[in-house]
């Protein structure tokens, strides 16, 4: 369960995002996802851009050999305001199927803070090591997809930053420091990138003893790597690594583009 939500966070890291925009825009992000240099997942995301508003959609699905093991497929659909310090979500939604099962988040938002959150199949009885989510914990928190999207003056201000992401259940903080810089060419764009290190850090909603959990805050390699999306001041990831216990995962951008 854990790894599915992982894979399923990991893709939607990796998708193009936008900014305020005079008349509509839409962009495309077409990934793969990689364990241990096999793939296990394709994703292919759609976002548009109108004033101030911003709704992305996507889809994920097991491939190759991991299709033998896990039948997984989902789809994720997020919409909001786009503000001058990035994106303020109104809505998030994430569901899946995998065999008979389809279990779903669906998450909204007002005045910057979490306004009701839906998840199904209801989560089981916690135990004693479960932290729970405190008073203050889901104000000025950003869903799964707006929480990977960077609004930046330039390069040297994408990384250096904390976000507060919230999945429907657990809150964690994601702080970014800069690694380097450098260039990637894939379908549709050709050019500079910044690389950032992900350093997980749980906050609450989570049991304190899971191992996987542990590993990702004090082992974990994370690193993401951003290029601007046009010149709209907003960067968006085109390649993520995630160190786990069992090995890295890998999301890679085949295609990242602006639709006409």
């Amino acid at each position: 369960m854990f790894l599915r939500r992982l894979l399923i966070a990991a893709v939607a890291a990796a998708l193009p995002g936008g900014a305020r925009a005079a008349g509509p825009e839409a962009f495309r992000g077409d990934y793969t996802v990689s364990f241990l240099g096999l793939t296990v997942a394709r994703a292919n995301f759609s976002s548009r851009y109108e004033g101030d508003g911003y709704a992305i959609d996507g889809s994920v699905a097991a491939a190759g050999l991991a299709r033998i093991f896990d039948d997984t497929e989902g789809r994720v659909a997020a919409s909001g305001r786009l503000t001058g310090k990035g994106l303020e979500p109104r809505a998030f939604r994430a569901d899946y199927t995998s065999g008979r099962k389809s279990p779903l988040v669906d998450i909204r938002f007002a005045r910057g803070a979490v306004a009701s959150t839906k998840v199904l199949p209801p989560p089981k009885k916690r135990g004693d090591d479960w932290l729970p989510l405190g008073a203050d914990d889901l104000k000025g928190v950003t869903d799964p997809i707006a929480a990977t999207v960077v609004h930046a003056a330039g390069p040297d201000d994408v990384c250096g930053r904390t976000v507060k992401m919230y999945d429907g259940e657990m809150r964690a903080d994601l702080n970014l420091s800069f690694v380097e810089k450098g260039a990637i060419a894939v379908q549709g764009y050709h050019g500079p990138t910044v690389t950032c290190r992900l350093a997980f850090q749980p906050v609450s909603g989570y049991a304190r003893q899971r191992k996987a959990l542990k590993f990702l805050r004090d082992r974990s390699r994370i690193l993401v790597t951003f290029a601007p999306v046009g010149q709209s001041g907003v960067y968006a990831p085109v390649r993520a690594t995630v160190g786990t216990e069992i090995g890295t995962i890998t999301v890679r951008a085949r295609r990242f583009e602006a639709l006409e």
